[in-house]
């Protein structure tokens, strides 16, 4: 991990002091499991460039996690090596001065004054395409140069990759500029390492102060570094709360309690009620599958393949008829999950328990053969196309549900998402398939095995894409 500040003409020799870094020296420190070093490469009044390198211990990185992390993804992943926001903490210390501005009182006169500031850092893995992470800097005034690492594949890789340095240059205070950073750097790749409490809502609020409000991405931004609705509502809360009482301080009223933000009364006017926030599109494909398995006339027993934390299981508790639900899935840690969510359904009245299965589609299991339903609620784009029919096959032929439900994105609906052509929505899928590919996968199975197939989209439907989730509704003849 590393960031390169870069400053050039007129005061270039007072990066060091808003800094607060002798460029003689090498500053290393550790930092929690990271070891943080700051050399200066240049140092004069015309140049001056501070390399900022971390580097983490991998183990210490995963010391003393809880048994909910002790499966193999905590050591299959890229967090010791991307800047992200685990990055952003280890160095908030050793930049502490200048992200305060509480430099010497000499040098005061500059922590307001703009330089010619290059900023690169990287690698960054982010699942935002391009033109995305270019918005997100551009309006800031920033030239952004982005690069991908060279690679001698024999294969395309290398344009495919979500990993890429960045280079911004642009005029800017050194303080500001850095509050930027650490506002956006976490939002790049939507990725918090710890929890989102209230000190996180101050300190997006105080980083963001000066810029963040006018960003046209402003949404975005909160939506990938907040993440939760109720944290996004106390920022607008307080961000209302400050505007209110700037404007009393400007009329001469005296301030008091910020009240809970609302619209101004001439914009809810035309409106009328406050629209009720849309439901997320996992909660609308629980809810769809929740219904066509009411709607069965033989749902007694369920399999629930790639289970994770168990939410659609606990929704398909509560289903009439329903008596038992085998939620099977391969982490350690999402099953604990799911256990702790299906405890809550002790005791509920007219709710079955789910019962845990530590499993695989690659791995064939007996006891979930003959069941009346099966489900794959977003798990094929997950399997490698080459591997994907020989999962079929043994479900089709070995475990023979009488009714299989498939939900898969539709491809085509990511145009609405503004997603670069060929890009996936999420990180770990191998493919995404629009209706027509998914429509004759579809079909292929039910000429090659005894079961009916009806094509239905869950989602907000748009004329021209159609709906965001593709579901497949494999019936077995011999059930009808």
């Amino acid at each position: 991990m590393h960031l390169i500040i870069r400053v050039t003409g007129a005061g270039a020799g007072m990066l060091s002091r808003l800094l607060a870094k002798n460029p003689d020296n090498l500053y290393d420190r550790m930092e929690k499991e990271a070891r943080v070093r700051i050399a200066f490469t240049a140092s004069s009044e015309q140049e001056a460039e501070a390399v900022i390198y971390v580097t983490p211990d991998p183990v210490e990185l995963v010391k003393g996690a809880s048994s909910a992390h002790n499966d193999i993804t905590q050591y299959i992943n890229d967090r010791e090596f991307v800047v992200s926001s685990l990055f952003c903490t280890y160095i908030r210390s050793a930049l502490g001065t200048a992200l305060n501005g509480k430099t010497k009182e000499a040098y005061l006169p500059w922590v307001n004054r703009k330089l010619a500031l290059e900023l690169t850092f990287g690698p960054v893995a982010s699942n935002l395409p391009d033109h995305a992470l270019e918005d997100l800097f551009i309006p800031l005034g920033y030239e952004v140069v982005l690069e991908r690492g060279d690679a001698a594949y024999a294969f395309e890789l290398k344009s495919r990759s979500s990993v890429r340095y960045i280079k911004l240059k642009g005029i800017q205070t050194l303080q500001t500029a850095l509050r930027q950073l650490f506002v956006l750097i976490p939002a790049l790749d939507d990725y918090k390492h710890y929890y989102i409490s209230d000190d996180e809502v101050d300190k997006i609020r105080r980083y963001g102060d000066g810029w963040l409000e006018n960003h046209p991405q402003r949404a975005l931004i909160l939506k990938r570094t907040l993440r939760f609705a109720g944290a996004i509502k106390h920022y607008e809360d307080q961000m209302a709360g400050d505007g209110q009482q700037a404007e009393n301080g400007a009329s001469g009223e005296a301030p008091g309690i910020a009240e809970p933000f609302a619209a101004p009364a001439e914009a809810s006017a035309g409106t009328g009620a406050a629209e009720a926030p849309k439901a997320r599109l996992n909660d609308l494909r629980y809810a769809a599958i929740a219904d066509t398995v009411e709607r069965l006339a033989a749902r007694r027993s369920i399999v629930d393949f790639g289970s994770g934390g168990g939410k659609l299981s606990a929704r398909l508790s509560s289903v009439p008829g329903v008596q038992e639900i085998k939620a099977v899935e391969p982490s350690a840690a999402a099953q604990l999950r799911a256990m702790d969510r299906f405890a809550k359904l002790e005791g509920r009245p007219g709710a079955i328990v789910p019962e845990p299965v530590t499993g695989s589609l690659f791995y064939y299991d007996e006891a979930l053969r003959g069941k009346d339903v099966m489900i794959l609620c977003e798990v094929i784009e997950h399997i490698d196309e080459r591997r994907l029919n020989r999962v079929m096959e043994t479900i089709f032929h070995e475990y023979a549900p009488g009714t299989l439900i498939i939900t898969t994105p539709n491809k085509e609906y990511n145009a609405l998402y503004q997603m670069e052509h060929e890009k996936l929505r999420h990180r770990d899928h191998r493919f995404e398939w629009d209706r027509e590919a998914f429509g004759a996968w579809c079909s292929c199975w039910t000429s090659a095995y005894n079961y009916s197939v009806r094509l239905s989209g869950i989602g907000e439907f748009a004329q021209e894409y159609g709906y965001p989730t593709q579901m497949a509704i494999f019936t077995k003849e011999d059930s009808l």
